[in-house]
C-alpha cells in the first residue's frame, strides 16, 4: 500500500493581510473560483489556474489552461516539480507561491528501549560475550554511518557550490537582460532626437519626402517600444511587490524621458517627500481649479502634443505660476519674468512675444504678450521643444531643469556631457554635477515629478479632483 504524501505547506503572496500558509496532504486546485481548494483573488489568476498533485514521490504543479500561465524562475511551464528554492508565479507579474514540505517529527523512544541502549552501549562494564558481540556490531555500523555522513556532507558542499554557481549564473543573466533593455531604451531616445531633427527640417522646407521619413522613423520607434515593454515584463520591473506609488514614480520617470531601469538611489524617497508636501497644502487643488475654470488645460496639452512633447510638461506652468497668467516674478539681472510661463524679456522676444512698456515693473501689462496665456503657451511649447530635441537629448527632466535654472547655467553643464541620450540625461546630471546643481533646481524638478505622479491617480493620494490629463484618455 503506498504511503501518504508528505504535508505540503503553501503560501501565496498577493499583498493581502489574509495571505496565511495553508497545509495540504492531498491533491488540490489553485484558482480564483469559489470551488478551488486554495482561492487567490487576483486579476492575474484564472478561475481554475493550476493543480498541485503528488506524483512519483514528488509534489508537482500543473497549468490547467490558465490565461496567464505558470512561471518558474521567470520561464513559463506547463508542469514542474514544486521546489522551495524556485520562484513560482501565477502569471509573469502575478501572485508568488511559496512551498515547503513539512518534515514529520522524530518518533519518541520508549523507556524499555532506553534501558536496552544503556545496557549494551552506555555501560562501562565489559559485559558478557553476547553483549560484546552487539557492541562490536554497533561500532561497525557506527563507523559505516560516519563514512556515510561524511559523504553526505561532501555531497551537500558540492550542492551548495552548485546552487551558488546557479545563482551567479542567474544574476549574470539578469544583468545581461537589464543591459539589453537599457540599450533598447536609449535607442528609442536616440530615435526621438533623430525624428525631431527631421521634423524641424520638414517644417523649414515643406519637403514631403522628409515627412515620409518621419513616419518611417515613428513606425520603427513604436516597434522598439514594444520590445522594450516586453523586456520590462520579463524583468518584472513593475513588480507587484512595489507599492502603487512606486510604480507610478517609475511610469512618470519614463514619460519624462528617463530610463526607469537606471533610477538613482534615493530618488523615490525624494519624490515621496515632495508628494507629502503637496498633500499638506491646498496649492495643487487651487491651481488646478484655476486652470479648469479658465479653460487652460486642453489648449496647453494640445500645444505640447503638437510639438510631440509629453503632455505632463503642463506641470511646468503650474510650478512657475500656479496657472496665474498675470503674475510677475522678482527683479533679476535679466529683467522681470512675467505671465503663466514666466518668460524673461530676452526669451520672450526670441519666441515671438511682444514685450510691453511695463517690462521693468512688477505689474500686469495688457500690451505684453507674456500675459496673453494662449500666445505664451504656443511660445513655451516651442521653447520646450527646442530644449528637448537639441541640448537635452530627449530628456524631459533635463528640459525641466533647464527651464528653471536658465540656459546660461544648465546648458554649459549639459554640453560637457557626451551628446547621446545614454550619457546625457537627468540621472547623469545628478551623478556628475550634484555639487553644482542648485537645491532650488532639484526641488523644482522633484515638485514637477511629484505633481505628475499625484495627477496620475489623485484619489490614491487623498485628492478629490480628476486628473488634469483625463481628457486625453479617449484619444
Amino acid at each position: 500500500m503506498p504511503s501518504a504524501p508528505p504535508v505540503l505547506i503553501v503560501k501565496a503572496r498577493t499583498g493581502s493581510s489574509s495571505d496565511e500558509p495553508v497545509k495540504f496532504s492531498r491533491d488540490f486546485i489553485i484558482g480564483r473560483g469559489e470551488d478551488c481548494d486554495l482561492r487567490i483573488l487576483s486579476e492575474y489568476v484564472s478561475r481554475q489556474h493550476a493543480k498541485v498533485s503528488f506524483q512519483n514521490g514528488d509534489w508537482w504543479i500543473e497549468d490547467l489552461g490558465s490565461s496567464n500561465g505558470i512561471f518558474v524562475d521567470g520561464q513559463q511551464v506547463k508542469a514542474a516539480p514544486v521546489r522551495p528554492t524556485l520562484e513560482t508565479r501565477l502569471g509573469v507579474e502575478g501572485p508568488e507561491l511559496f512551498f515547503a514540505v513539512q518534515v514529520p517529527p522524530p518518533e519518541q523512544s520508549g523507556d524499555q528501549t532506553a534501558v536496552y541502549v544503556a545496557h549494551y552501549f552506555d555501560s562501562a562494564k565489559d559485559g558478557g560475550e553476547h553483549t560484546q558481540r552487539i557492541r562490536r556490531a554497533f561500532q561497525s555500523v557506527q563507523s559505516k554511518q560516519k563514512r556515510k555522513y561524511r559523504a553526505i556532507v561532501a555531497g551537500l558542499a558540492v550542492l551548495i557550490l552548485a546552487i551558488g554557481g546557479y545563482a551567479w549564473y542567474q544574476n549574470r543573466q539578469l544583468q545581461q537582460r537589464l543591459a539589453i533593455a537599457q540599450e533598447l531604451f536609449y535607442a528609442m531616445k536616440s530615435m526621438d532626437v533623430d525624428i525631431a531633427s527631421v521634423e524641424r527640417l520638414v517644417a523649414e522646407t515643406q519637403n514631403t519626402t522628409g515627412l515620409r521619413q518621419v513616419r518611417t522613423y515613428q513606425t520603427r520607434r513604436r516597434e522598439l517600444e514594444k520590445n522594450y515593454d516586453r523586456f520590462l515584463t520579463t524583468l518584472r520591473v513593475y513588480d507587484p511587490k512595489l507599492t502603487e506609488e512606486q510604480r507610478l514614480i517609475l511610469r512618470v520617470s519614463r514619460i519624462f524621458g528617463e530610463c526607469e531601469l537606471a533610477l538613482p538611489p534615493g530618488f523615490m524617497d525624494k519624490v515621496h517627500e515632495h508628494i507629502v508636501r503637496w498633500q499638506s497644502s491646498r496649492r495643487l487643488s487651487n491651481a488646478l481649479q484655476t486652470a479648469r475654470t479658465n479653460g487652460y488645460l486642453k489648449l496647453i496639452t494640445d500645444e505640447l502634443l503638437a510639438q510631440n512633447l509629453p503632455p505632463h510638461l503642463i506641470y511646468v506652468a503650474l510650478q512657475e505660476s500656479d496657472f496665474n497668467a498675470f503674475i510677475s516674478g522678482p527683479p533679476t539681472r535679466k529683467g522681470i519674468a512675467k505671465g503663466m510661463w514666466q518668460f524673461i524679456p530676452e526669451t520672450g522676444v526670441k519666441y515671438g512675444l511682444r514685450i510691453g512698456p511695463l517690462a521693468d515693473f512688477r505689474r500686469p501689462d495688457i500690451a505684453d504678450d507674456r500675459h496673453n496665456w494662449e500666445k505664451a503657451t504656443v511660445a513655451a511649447a516651442r521653447y520646450l521643444k527646442d530644449l528637448y530635441t537639441t541640448d537635452a537629448q530627449a530628456s524631459g527632466l533635463l528640459v525641466v531643469a533647464s527651464y528653471n535654472w536658465g540656459e546660461d547655467n544648465v546648458i554649459p553643464l549639459i554640453r560637457k556631457m557626451p551628446q547621446n541620450p545614454r550619457e546625457r540625461n537627468f540621472w547623469r546630471l545628478l551623478v556628475d554635477y550634484s555639487e553644482r546643481l542648485p537645491e532650488e533646481t532639484y526641488d523644482y524638478v522633484l515638485n514637477i515629478v511629484s505633481v505628475a505622479v499625484i495627477c496620475e491617480n489623485p484619489r490614491l493620494f487623498g485628492f478629490d479632483f480628476e486628473s488634469p490629463l483625463s481628457h486625453l484618455e479617449s484619444r
